[in-house]
């Protein structure tokens, strides 16, 4: 595709200097996220900050407070959370008629700095040095944030009239529960599709797996550690700790299964995947532990979900297979551990011939970036948008997954620069410039 004239503009009159200075400012907004039902912190100051400048940029702005009435509790919402403080924003530049609807989205949360001891600026006042920017959530992702903000202010700038509306959507809660893009589903989101603006280094991402949160509780029989105690058969003590190892090695050996399983491949994403990720319990450092509980994440594919489109059979699955594995010891044969669940966020797949991905791939064509695509290996609110409201979504945006939720995050400005251009000349592309 041979860049007109106005594209041409378009892309020159991104700043460079305007994408770093809003990355810089949105970084300065605090806004970690929540554990359960969290406080407050700058939620509602950033969210004001992205809706002036929408507005000023021809958009209509919309931020609202959602209520447990609009968003009551679901696989991906929890009981009992709170929205008073938790805005969430779309801001509408009306299109002219006869082209499709595009949404641009990103989420203001980002996980804690901590350590912050080990980080070598301060996390939450941005540092531009070397051709990066560095702060909390400068990847993931106020960078892609900003990318957004950039481009719809620069093409308000140039004068472009697109025919199909563009929408800037920023939610929180994608960190922990997605229960901001789950609001804005329910608050009457519509689009044709959708670019959530996620670290992907410019790549196209058109797939990602679910996640489910699992906690495995591992029961003993407390009792004196020094005491000598009697076969647990006879009331004797038991340690859940020791028990435990039981249970992490058939999640262990779950993992292994997954990847080993030829039935469960799909062609861009990696294998279904378990892992235990924080262990709790005891009560006395001399007292046989009583319980144990092992919180694990588990991702798992496409093909792997229920008819509505989440974890349920997988569910069943893991339970199983811990429960199974776990009776080899007789302790456990005869107290079986048990398994909770907390929220479920479900897998996605764009088709990889939809519009919005060729466009993309033509737009990384004419600014010399790679135009294949892939599958995401984290999830994203695209997701959400796709299962809850039948947008297609694809993950598009400037840095490196990898340093998420790392000390010293950085994202390159050069592909903060880039991708406000690629996501502008986009939207002039998927919705369509009215002459």
């Amino acid at each position: 595709m041979t860049l007109s004239a106005l594209e041409r503009r378009v892309l020159q009159a991104v700043d460079q200097e305007a994408v770093v200075s809003t990355t810089v400012d949105l970084i300065g907004f605090e806004t970690t996220a929540r554990v359960g039902a969290g406080q407050a912190r700058d939620e509602a100051k950033l969210q004001h900050y992205v809706g002036q400048r929408a507005a000023a940029a021809g958009a209509a702005v919309d931020t609202w407070e959602p209520t447990p009435q609009e968003v009551p509790p679901s696989r991906q919402v929890p009981a009992g959370l709170s929205w008073a403080g938790f805005p969430q924003l779309l801001a509408t530049v009306p299109g002219a008629g006869g082209g499709p609807r595009l949404l641009l989205n990103g989420h203001i949360d980002a996980v804690s700095a901590e350590p912050r001891g080990m980080w070598s600026v301060d996390p939450y006042r941005a540092t531009v040095r070397e051709g990066r920017v560095y702060g909390r959530g400068a990847v993931d992702m106020k960078g892609g944030v900003a990318a957004i903000l950039i481009a719809l202010e620069t093409l308000h700038r140039c004068g472009v009239r697109l025919r199909g509306d563009l929408i800037v959507s920023t939610v929180t809660d994608e960190e922990s529960t997605s229960a901001g893009g789950v609001a804005t589903v329910a608050h009457g989101l519509q689009a044709d599709a959708a670019i959530v603006a996620e670290p992907t280094g410019l790549g196209i991402g058109v797939a990602c797996r679910g996640s489910l949160m699992p906690t495995v509780r591992v029961p003993g029989r407390s009792g004196h550690v020094t005491a000598v105690q009697p076969h647990w058969s006879q009331g004797g003590a038991v340690s859940a700790a020791e028990k435990a190892a039981v249970v992490l090695e058939a999640v262990s050996r779950l993992r292994q299964h997954w990847h080993d399983d030829p039935r469960g491949r799909h062609p861009l994403l990696p294998p279904a995947s378990v892992v235990a990720t924080t262990i709790t319990g005891g009560q006395w450092p001399v007292s046989y532990a009583a319980s144990v509980d092992i919180a694990c994440h588990l991702a798992y594919l496409p093909g792997q979900a229920d008819a509505d489109g989440y974890g349920s059979r997988v569910e069943t699955a893991f339970t199983d297979w811990v429960v199974r594995h776990a009776a080899t010891d007789p302790w456990l044969a005869a107290h079986p551990p048990t398994v909770s669940w907390s929220v479920d966020v479900p897998p996605a797949e764009c088709p990889p011939n939809h519009p919005v991905v060729d466009i993309l791939s033509r737009t990384n064509q004419d600014l010399g970036r790679p135009t294949g695509v892939f599958g995401a290996d984290f999830w994203h609110d695209g997701a959400t948008f796709s299962q809850a409201a039948g947008i297609p979504s694809v993950v598009y945006g400037p840095g490196d997954v990898r340093l998420a939720h790392a000390i010293d995050e950085f994202v390159p400005i050069g592909e903060l620069t880039a991708a406000a251009q690629g996501l502008a000349l986009a939207a002039m592309r998927f919705c369509g410039v009215q002459e």
